[in-house]
């Protein structure tokens, strides 16, 4: 996808709230009905819906497939990828939406970490600091009565932790073709739970067939909404205007769960959210996070 075009950030911010939506709407129909099925199955059908909506764009690019770079970095971010949306669907039915989209924005500063750690990349005081505050307000948000620890919050933890590896993977593969990642993507977490889906497999009643083929179509559709919000708008206004993720999951807790979060959390949150923008606006002004 070439980075040429005029940049259009109205453009580029509805592709991305389209994004978000669509995103919401997937993960609130596996919290209505996660828990009357084995997580492999849904991960399964959303994988299967998502192969078939991207086979027009596979045999479109057939050719950039002849040669696939790194087939070991391929198969360890499939494999983690597969954890992390395995883990979601499992932590999603079972921890408020709010406390979920909270959560998932640590993922920018635990792959701070994992690239100084991995990768040698250099991260100033003030970067580690934003990352402490992070993990200050994640203790505040999660309840630190105890209340709220059970294997929900235990799964979301494993969630920020691959998925921020699969980002940290993904980095090293920047020059395979997004059709590519995509399609490795899609196909791999088929393959990854294809054995437990049919090992633990649940009869679908007709009345839950639609809403759960309608995770695939709505979770593969975003992501092509993802891709043209960042072809479409700069990174830096994308990168902010995804906060808006928060209002968003919470409304839709509570008007669709009932879930109606404290000031505590709300404080937690705002830590988390300062914390993950701060870090973004750091990196924008000064580019100390290079591969090498």
């Amino acid at each position: 996808m070439s980075t040429d075009a005029p940049r259009d950030n109205l453009k580029g911010g509805a592709w991305l709230l389209a994004d978000m939506a669509l995103n919401i709407w997937a993960l609130g129909i596996v919290k209505a009905l996660g828990l009357g099925y084995p997580v492999a199955q849904i991960v399964f059908l959303r994988a299967a819906i998502g192969l078939l909506l991207l086979s027009p764009w596979i045999i479109r690019n057939r050719t950039d497939f002849a040669s696939v770079p790194d087939l070991r970095l391929q198969i360890l971010r499939v494999g983690l990828s597969a954890a992390t949306l395995t883990a979601s669907y499992f932590a999603i039915s079972r921890v408020p939406l709010a406390l979920f989209t909270t959560m998932n924005f640590t993922r920018p500063l635990v792959v701070m970490v994992l690239a100084a750690l991995l990768l040698r990349e250099r991260i100033t005081p003030s970067q580690w600091g934003t990352a402490a505050i992070a993990m200050i307000g994640v203790v505040i948000a999660i309840d630190p009565d105890g209340t709220m620890f059970g294997p929900g919050l235990l799964a979301l933890a494993l969630v920020v932790l691959t998925g921020s590896g699969a980002v940290i993977v993904t980095r090293r593969l920047r020059d395979t073709p997004t059709i590519v990642l995509m399609t490795f993507y899609t196909v791999g977490l088929g393959l990854c739970t294809l054995p437990f889906a049919l090992w633990s497999w649940q009869p679908i009643p007709p009345d839950h067939l639609a809403p759960l083929l309608a995770v695939g179509v709505f979770a593969q559709t975003a992501q092509a909404c993802f891709l043209r919000a960042h072809y479409n708008g700069d990174a830096g206004v994308l990168s902010v205007l995804g906060y808006v993720s928060l209002p968003l999951s919470t409304a839709a807790g509570y008007f669709a769960f009932g879930e109606t979060p404290t000031l505590r959390f709300y404080a937690g949150a705002a830590l988390v959210v300062l914390a993950a923008a701060s870090l973004t606006v750091s990196r924008r002004r000064r580019p100390v996070m290079r591969v090498r």
